[in-house]
């Protein structure tokens, strides 16, 4: 059995919110999570991650664009949404942007934490769920490749570790 190691896999897309393509990004987000094996997510994060870009499409005013991150820790799995409008959002109250529909209630029922903070341009809406790796044995540490040729830099040390599965796959095997 192999050491667990940390995991660290982050996904950013910048796009322009608008209605028509949040569908498309729901699958974007779904095949990420499939890729990084968290397939139970796909409902919750799809649905938090909808609904922060339809916010963005209501709410923002001017420039619709906005950057969408992931990131999964191997514990917990943020979704983030900055966009370059700087009035922070609010659940409740008499403020312009409070929460009408089911947005940011319903984002704060399906996560563990959510929040908000401003940021030079605008702002960011994020929110987190615990998500413990599908099978942690399955990921062991390896050491990471050195560079091929003096133009490949080596990883930076904040960089992702390299996950290898614990037992090697049996080869596919080939029908004529």
């Amino acid at each position: 059995m192999g050491v667990v190691a940390d995991v660290n896999r982050q996904y950013t897309l910048d796009l322009e919110a608008a209605p028509e393509r949040v569908p498309q990004i729901r699958r974007i987000v779904a095949a990420h999570l499939r890729h990084w094996r968290l397939e139970a997510m796909i409902q919750p994060v799809g649905l938090g991650v909808c609904e922060l870009l339809a916010n963005v499409c209501r709410h923002a005013e001017g420039d619709k664009r906005c950057t969408l991150e992931l990131r999964w820790t191997g514990r917990r799995l943020t979704a983030a949404v900055r966009d370059r409008d700087p009035r922070l959002p609010v659940l409740g109250g008499d403020r312009p942007l409070a929460s009408s529909g089911r947005g940011l209630t319903m984002v704060a029922s399906i996560s563990d934490t959510w929040g908000t903070h401003a940021v030079a341009d605008g702002k960011v809406v994020w929110f987190t769920l615990r998500v413990e790796a599908p099978d942690p044995q399955a990921l062991v540490r390896v050491r990471p490749l050195r560079a091929h040729s003096a133009g490949l830099r080596p990883p930076a040390p904040e960089s992702r570790r390299v996950l290898v599965p614990a037992e090697p796959r049996p080869a596919p095997r080939v029908f004529v």
